[in-house]
């Protein structure tokens, strides 16, 4: 028996014909489990196929972001605006278990690819659409775009009065990935009860707001506006800033609870530090951040960064050291994340399945990110 036939979504069949980072992350999702996920390009392919950066091959077709999202899944160019293309998409559909979309509305119905086509086809279609506002809202949806309108740009500013900042990933492309998976495996356990298809739906808007957490709930029911704090927590101190100790290391405390903040005054030889009515509790914390901060940061740069972290971890102080995307990839831990190498692309990718079970294999490997040609 193949390894992959073991795997949980073994026989499950995909068309994708979304494009970018969403879509084709929940592509390479079902593929990391098993489904059998064909990614439909337009003749000019996915455009993340063009997003280079200086240090790549400009005649590379699988570019570095591209291969973010689309390993394990075979190619095949397709033209919808034409009649022959919409006819290769209605036999594929009909034999197909989910559809994968992001067009903008009303895209799809002069594609003859949206979900009451292709659903007259195969009633036990699973359609999963990803749009910028809404099924109602024509305007298209950026991750960039999303990120300033929600407030996450707000939000990750160094502190107040500064510059509002981009999250350094498309971070909203990202959530709704994930709120398309759970709609669309909550579709298929639907469809093992009814044998019934459905369509899901999900915006890159409503995905955002559904991640704000507690950012929303503080404005909600507080009526204030949450403020940018840096990497620092709004209820919580210290938890979030970055310090730099004697050695140059740049580490990270997030101390949720006064015996964490006890064990920590210990290690840094300041224990009058917890009985300090300002600092003895969080909310005291909260209210004199500026001047516990000040504290921490003269007394950490007077230590070794590495031995405070050794210390902390023994007396379970949550703290890290902050490091590159470099270091962060090849620390062992994160080794059963990275896919091997495969032929025709010598280089790891990341894995988008994070969980694990007693009750399936993780797959060892996957094809490799498809170059941009006929199938």
């Amino acid at each position: 028996m193949n390894s992959f036939d073991e795997l949980p979504l073994a026989g499950l069949r995909v068309l994708e014909l979304a494009s970018v980072l969403a879509g084709p992350q929940v592509g390479q999702f079902l593929a990391e489990l098993g489904a059998d996920v064909l990614k439909l390009e337009a003749p000019a392919g996915d455009v993340t196929r063009t997003w280079r950066t200086p240090a790549e091959d400009p005649a590379t077709t699988v570019t570095a972001y591209f291969s973010s999202a689309n390993w394990g899944k075979r190619s095949q160019q397709l033209d919808l605006t034409t009649a022959a293309g919409q006819a290769a998409l209605h036999q594929l559909a009909a034999t197909a278990d989910i559809v994968l979309t992001s067009y903008k509305p009303g895209d799809a119905e002069k594609l003859r690819a949206d979900y009451p086509t292709l659903s007259a086809l195969n009633p036990r279609l699973i359609y999963g659409h990803i749009t910028g506002y809404g099924p109602t809202e024509t305007r298209a949806g950026y991750d960039a775009v999303l990120q300033a309108e929600t407030g996450f740009m707000h939000l990750n500013a160094p502190g107040p009065g500064q510059p509002p900042q981009k999250m350094p990933v498309a971070l909203i492309d990202l959530l709704t990935a994930h709120q398309l998976k759970e709609g669309l495996l909550t579709a298929l356990y639907r469809r093992e009860r009814t044998g019934r298809g459905a369509l899901v739906q999900v915006s890159l808007l409503d995905s955002a707001l559904a991640s704000l957490a507690n950012q929303a709930a503080t404005h909600l029911v507080t009526g204030q506006e949450p403020h940018p704090l840096g990497s620092g927590h709004p209820s919580i101190v210290p938890y979030g800033t970055v310090y730099e100790a004697q050695d140059g290391t740049r580490l990270l405390l997030a101390v949720g609870a006064d015996r964490q903040f006890r064990h920590l005054c210990a290690v840094l030889h300041r224990p009058e530090w917890a009985d300090d009515a300002r600092f003895r509790r969080n909310p005291d914390r909260v209210m004199h951040r500026a001047a516990l901060e000040e504290l921490l940061a003269q007394r950490i740069a007077e230590v070794s960064g590495r031995e405070l972290l050794t210390q902390l971890e023994q007396l379970a102080v949550p703290a890290g050291a902050v490091r590159t995307v470099g270091e962060a990839l090849a620390h062992p831990l994160a080794r059963p994340m990275l896919l091997p190498p495969a032929p025709g692309f010598p280089y790891a990718g990341v894995r988008t399945v994070a969980f694990r079970s007693n009750a399936w294999p993780v797959a060892a490997a996957l094809s490799a990110p498809p170059p941009l040609g006929p199938e």
